[in-house]
């Protein structure tokens, strides 16, 4: 079977987004969770379904994409679904034949609630997915019990998943966070400059990741360091 990395429709996955890029403070919460995500994307974990949850830019869709990765390190066949980017299109087309591969990764689940059509689809797909032992990784910014799910049958699955809670990093950690993430690119980002990112643009990682790749490109073309003037030229902030 051939392994699919990419949506007909252009949803491929990010080549960052990998478990190692995942900032993990020592004492961080989220370790756990990290861990057994990983060996339940390289086939290590016989678990059926995991669901995982937290606010926006707390790293959902980057441990999703991350175990999609790690299943094709280890010759998994796998699955990435941004249910942000396919909401307008026929379920019952975008989820044909899923379940035959070892993973699926569903991500903003929380966007189900309010699609019927949708809810029934993905009901049938877990229900395929676990029968044929295949494996089911979901992820949303709300709690199975947070979720208005019109569907019973659907509900009650999500309430039977292995379920837990991203928790997000505090400001500290977001400063650790993008001066390794800025390492990782090659650079060294200062501590006074990351805090005045951090002080004025989007505070969920995500953004912060974004600002960084937008400033790394500026400086390779102005040649330039990044510096707290540079950041004020380059992002308006």
């Amino acid at each position: 079977m051939s392994i699919p990395q990419q949506l007909p429709l252009g949803v491929s996955l990010r080549d960052d987004a990998t478990f190692d890029n995942f900032y993990l403070s020592d004492s961080d919460p989220n370790r756990q969770v990290v861990a057994l995500l990983q060996s339940f994307a390289s086939g290590e974990n016989p678990e059926s379904v995991i669901y995982i949850w937290g606010e926006a830019g707390s790293g959902i869709s980057h441990l999703l994409q991350s175990a999609c990765q790690c299943a094709e390190a280890n010759g998994r066949s796998f699955h990435y679904l941004p249910l942000a980017d396919l909401m307008t299109m026929d379920p019952a087309v975008i989820l044909d034949g899923l379940e035959r591969l070892d993973l699926v990764c569903i991500d903003d689940v929380h966007l189900l609630e309010g699609q019927p059509e949708w809810q029934t689809a993905i009901f049938h797909l877990y229900n395929r997915v676990k029968d044929g032992g295949r494996q089911l990784l979901m992820g949303a910014r709300k709690s199975p019990r947070g979720m208005d799910i019109a569907l019973a049958d659907l509900q009650s699955r999500l309430h039977w998943s292995l379920v837990f809670q991203l928790k997000t990093l505090n400001d500290s950690d977001k400063v650790a966070a993008l001066r390794r993430r800025s390492r990782l690119r090659g650079f060294d980002l200062p501590e006074d400059v990351a805090q005045y990112i951090l002080h004025r643009a989007p505070r969920d990682t995500r953004a912060l990741f974004l600002c960084l790749e937008e400033l790394d490109r500026a400086s390779l073309m102005a040649k330039r360091k990044i510096t707290i003037p540079f950041v004020k030229q380059v992002l308006d902030i």
